[in-house]
């Protein structure tokens, strides 16, 4: 009996290992499979294999084994299959959405309702592979910056200085807000050597994808220099003129009423024509970013009196939104009362957030 008992549970045991085994080969099999893999063709006859990420401003990124991320523009690319779902939004604002990616004859081939034809599109309409809400037209999209520069000296004169920059963004579809704030407070041996602040707020319309229109309003002191406050508002049309990352360029033109008070100077209120410029470029790679701001107020009534802001310098990120800036200001004012000097010049090192 018991040798029986025996038998039939070796009998047992052999058939679940048997019934077990193709299971656990076909999983086996899976784990070592590789995973599946896009694939793109291009017009020199180049095919290119890895992971499609991203497509905006006319260009694909792939992800691959061989050489990391690498940039694909559209307009070379004769086929595209890709595993993954994805949403795309085209240039005629047709979203399609969570099917995966086909490219047959440098054509955009959309196949996702059964009986019904396939349709077509050139492949220069598809502007953004899974957009962000905001680019939906769902609500909006918000950036910032908050960074300090401080100075601690001890020894024969004691100085400390503290300087601190904001700057957000709200970014639509159709509009954006910007808000942003600059100041500097520096101390001598116990005594305040300087003191000023520039707060700034924008809203623009964006008439078309690089042309806008918007409202500015700013204020801003400086006691070192005898202004007690100095503020505008007025209209402007601003232009994106270039956006690719290698080079950008914006410039904005309007008009503005001005009006100033002085600690002993005559207050003084007059029309002006304003304007601002912004350059930026990552030529030097590594996320780092060239910029050239410029804001400037042109007194219409008396024009040999302008006040230009000017500052260069470079950022790069560190970890965790965190960004290192190096950066040189100059701040003139031709107008400036007498005993002050017209040109300020400020080097800065600065540490801040970016989000």
């Amino acid at each position: 009996m018991p040798m029986t008992v025996f038998v039939r549970t070796l009998a047992l045991s052999f058939a679940l290992v048997a019934l077990l085994a193709p299971g656990a080969r076909a999983e086996e099999a899976a784990a070592t499979e590789p995973a599946a893999s896009d694939e793109i063709r291009l017009k020199n006859g180049s095919r290119v294999i890895g992971k499609v990420t991203d497509i905006r401003d006319g260009v694909v990124t792939v992800e691959t084994d061989f050489a990391g991320a690498i940039a694909v523009s559209l307009e070379q690319i004769v086929t595209m299959t890709t595993s993954d779902p994805a949403t795309l939004l085209l240039a005629d604002d047709t979203v399609i959405k969570e099917q995966g990616i086909e490219v047959r004859n440098s054509q955009l081939i959309v196949d996702d309702e059964p009986g019904v034809p396939e349709q077509s599109y050139a492949l220069d309409q598809v502007l953004i592979a899974n957009p962000e809400p905001w680019e939906l037209g769902q609500g909006y999209n918000w950036t910032g910056l908050v960074s300090f520069a401080a100075v601690l000296e001890r020894g024969n004169t004691d100085t400390d200085e503290l300087d601190y920059k904001l700057e957000s963004y709200w970014r639509s579809v159709r509009d954006r807000y910007t808000l942003k704030m600059d100041a500097e407070i520096d101390e001598t041996n116990g005594e305040r050597s300087a003191e000023n602040w520039l707060m700034q707020g924008k809203y623009d319309y964006f008439l078309s994808e690089t042309t806008y229109w918007g409202v500015n309003l700013s204020a801003e002191a400086d006691e070192f220099r005898d202004l007690d406050l100095r503020y505008l508002i007025g209209p402007y049309i601003g232009r994106d003129f270039y956006t690719d990352p290698l080079f950008t360029l914006t410039t904005e033109v309007g008009a503005s009423y001005v009006n100033e008070d002085f600690s002993t100077a005559e207050d003084q209120d007059y029309t002006a024509a304003n304007w601002y410029l912004r350059m930026t470029s990552n030529y030097l790679g590594g996320d780092s970013l060239l910029y050239f701001d410029q804001r400037g107020i042109w007194n219409l009534d008396q024009t040999s009196d302008v006040v230009i802001d000017t500052a260069v310098g470079l950022s790069f990120p560190l970890l965790w939104g965190l960004e290192a800036a190096a950066e040189i200001l100059w701040e003139y004012d031709s107008g400036a009362v007498e005993g002050v000097e017209e040109m300020d010049e400020t080097y800065r090192l600065r540490i801040g957030y970016r989000w």
